[in-house]
């Protein structure tokens, strides 16, 4: 009876203040899905950086004979000075750091730009490519150790340290994961005031009910359980359709979409993640609602 008594009372103070309680569940809901996103955005950016890492080289490409560097005033890189870089990559100062070690002859880069460029590539010949080492390394953070070491060597026309390429796109998403997490901690903020404001508005239009609730002896933590239900309730709703919308966004946005234009990406979060951060959508939505109507509740009790 005591129970049903306080569900009552919450669902009547929700009725009486139905357009605030809208308010709080669009506005959780807009908050909770910018979080949804910046924690799967950032779940990207940690399954791209992982998979491009483990794959990124460190190629260290020798004269050719339209090479300007400085190192090439030669002109193309002699048998010697290949052999010379081939050792010292297979040396043990070098080797115990490689893992793997492929060597990319003017035949072969001719074949690969060809494929790459079409019809263009004509303007190119077989004499002008670059022989090319390529080197993958166990631990790939390490990559400035090979760029030291052939920098500047004679014959050596560039060094070129992959990772190097791919910090900025790792940058630009993280900014942009920043800046979902900066929005949303905004609009829970007005998502916690904003539910305040409803419970002292709620307790307000209620104030003679709850003044014959002390006469009769009831507790405060009776008096307060209903206001506080209001206030988990809408947050609920709201945390409830900022996980639909993950869902939908991944189902969507991701799989239907990004999965078959941006081909170049070729790990990306999973459904299984969006579900992942359904709970924890809940949890905060839930969790913020309680806290901000039981300190609103309580002060308004004590004037």
């Amino acid at each position: 009876m005591r129970v049903g008594l306080i569900l009552m009372e919450a669902l009547g103070g929700l009725r009486r203040n139905i357009s605030m309680v809208i308010s709080v569940v669009l506005v959780t809901f807009v908050s909770l899905t910018f979080v949804g996103a910046a924690i799967l955005m950032q779940g990207q950016i940690s399954t791209m950086r992982g998979y491009w890492t483990e794959r990124a080289q460190v190629s260290v490409s020798m004269c050719s004979t339209v090479s300007t560097a400085e190192t090439c005033l030669d002109g193309a890189a002699t048998e010697d000075q290949r052999d010379q870089v081939k050792g010292e990559l297979e040396g043990d100062a070098l080797g115990s750091l490689i893992s793997n070690l492929r060597f990319e002859t003017k035949e072969e880069a001719y074949a690969n730009i060809t494929d790459l460029l079409g019809e263009q590539a004509s303007v190119l010949t077989e004499e002008q490519m670059s022989e090319s080492f390529y080197v993958t390394l166990k631990d790939p953070t390490q990559s400035q150790v090979i760029v030291e070491a052939f920098s500047g060597v004679a014959g050596v026309e560039e060094v070129r340290d992959q990772l190097q390429y791919l910090d900025p796109l790792f940058s630009a998403l993280t900014v942009a994961t920043y800046i979902a997490v900066g929005i949303a901690v905004l609009m829970l903020i007005a998502a916690v005031l904003l539910i305040a404001t409803t419970i002292r508005l709620s307790a307000y239009a209620r104030r003679k009910e709850i003044g014959i609730m002390r006469l009769v002896g009831a507790s405060n933590r009776f008096i307060q359980t209903p206001f506080v239900l209001e206030g988990v309730f809408a947050a609920f709703l709201g945390s409830a359709l900022a996980s639909g919308a993950v869902i939908l966004g991944m189902h969507f946005g991701v799989d239907g979409y990004l999965k078959g234009r941006v081909p170049f990406i070729t790990t990306w979060v999973s459904m299984q993640d969006a579900f992942v951060v359904v709970p924890i959508l809940i949890a905060i939505g839930v969790v913020l609602a309680a806290l901000s109507a039981g300190f609103a509740i309580r002060r308004w009790l004590r004037t």
